[in-house]
């Protein structure tokens, strides 16, 4: 590898014909992939066994108030993520981003198992409740040092004019973890009995998350550190507090980070996990019907990513960011109208529609975000605002969308939602300096 000039991160490879990383950079990749794999994997899999849970671990009187406890345990996690990233971002910024990365996955598999293991609410009662809601914060403070981590670690390493294309590749791996709690679901449900899924079988997938951790650790823990966070460390330019730093030379950049991020996650989690319960609610459908929807999106959107990353590379971030946006605000009240009211083939893809409007905007979106940032505080600027966004809109969304749906009856209202966070992102994606081809800023 050759330097750049000074303040800028080395740029290797940049003479590569083609966005296909060389053999270093696809084991940076490979590596990233498959740790964001797992702690997406663990994170997600409660969000499709959710109706499950509710019958577990809250009162089952209501049905409704249970799906509502089950959701807001759900959204509690998020709010965790936000010190999760804050901690993390400190250790991936003062002492590398490889041993922040290894910590996360270690904590998620952990508390992912823990719920495998819980005696439900009939065995012990409200502290059955208290202790899955324990275990979902502990899931929500590993998540929130992922993304930043994972995101940082590999646009340090990316050739300058390929680095839309190879982070697009790490955000895949959110999608594809989640698309593999929803196989696990989908799999559970279709393979067992509806009386051994309730008695025994919902533990299982709760269970996998210890293989497939101790695989991404042995993976991840194989990982170079960047040659850039070398640099500062070799230099001594190492920020002492990386978060104060961060807050007051880089706190427009998070406001901007924390609004182009609304649909990513807020719209993400209405369009995957949130629609396996909304097919089932308002459209009537079965839990294989639902689950099997989630995961044609889930493959549709590790599709689009890269494939919108390229575009950001070869056109640039800002124009792809502002047509994911438009796509999202324009399709999302029809797709959910068909997932309520159309005919099974139309319901059955209407998610992935929506993802793929999601999967243009993220595929861009994370390079954006390292290139705003310098190297001192960047994993704790990304994670930063990644996990305020998650907080107020991700974790929220299918508490808020079934909230919605309970006050207002109108089956069609978790779409305003959706629609309000593509608004959001658009508002904010016209206000952006495009950046494609900048030098990563020390």
């Amino acid at each position: 590898m050759v330097n750049s000039t000074s303040g800028g991160v080395s740029a290797p490879a940049e003479d590569q014909a083609g966005p296909r990383p060389d053999k270093a950079n696809a084991k940076v990749i490979r590596g990233a992939i498959l740790g964001t794999v797992v702690e997406y994997y663990d994170f997600g899999i409660y969000g499709y066994m959710a109706t499950l849970i509710s019958t577990h671990f809250f009162v089952a009187e209501d049905p409704t108030a249970a799906l509502l406890g089950t959701f807001a345990a759900f959204a509690v996690a998020f709010f965790l993520r936000v010190p999760g990233g804050i901690f993390f971002g400190h250790i991936g910024d003062k002492y590398g981003r490889k041993k922040a990365l290894t910590w996360t996955i270690l904590l998620m598999a952990a508390a992912t198992a823990l719920m495998g293991l819980l005696p439900t609410y009939a065995t012990l009662g409200v502290w059955a409740t208290a202790l899955l809601t324990l275990a979902r914060c502990l899931q929500g403070f590993a998540a929130g040092g992922e993304l930043g981590g994972a995101n940082s670690f590999v646009s340090e390493h990316a050739p300058r004019r390929w680095r839309a294309f190879q982070t697009s590749m790490v955000n895949s791996g959110t999608y594809l973890g989640s698309l593999f709690a929803s196989l696990m679901a989908l799999g559970v449900t279709s393979l067992f009995t509806a009386e051994q899924v309730t008695a025994w079988a919902w533990r299982l997938p709760f269970l996998l998350s210890v293989v497939i951790g101790l695989i991404g650790l042995w993976i991840r823990s194989s990982l170079s550190e960047t040659e850039q966070f070398e640099e500062l460390k070799d230099d001594d330019e190492v920020a002492e507090v990386p978060l104060f730093e961060l807050v007051r030379t880089a706190w427009q950049q998070i406001v901007r980070i924390v609004l182009l991020g609304a649909v990513i996650t807020g719209g993400y989690y209405i369009a995957s996990v949130y629609s396996a319960t909304y097919l089932q609610t308002a459209g009537g459908r079965s839990p294989q019907f639902a689950f099997t929807a989630t995961c044609v999106a889930m493959v549709v959107g590790v599709i689009t990513l890269p494939v919108a990353g390229y575009l950001g590379d070869r056109f640039g971030r800002r124009p792809v960011l502002i047509g994911g946006s438009v796509a999202a605000t324009v399709l999302g009240v029809p797709m959910f109208m068909l997932m309520a009211d159309g005919p099974a083939a139309l319901a059955l893809f209407a998610p992935a529609v929506l993802l793929i409007c999601i999967s243009v905007v993220n595929g861009v979106s994370f390079a954006a975000y390292a290139e705003m940032l310098r190297a001192r505080f960047r994993y704790s600027g990304i994670a930063l605002g990644n996990n305020i966004t998650n907080m107020l809109l991700g974790g929220t969304a299918p508490f808020i969308a079934t909230l919605l749906v309970s006050m207002s009856g109108n089956h069609l209202a978790p779409s305003w939602f959706f629609v309000a966070c593509a608004l959001i992102s658009l508002g904010a994606a016209i206000t952006v300096t495009e950046t494609k081809g900048k030098e990563l800023a020390r």
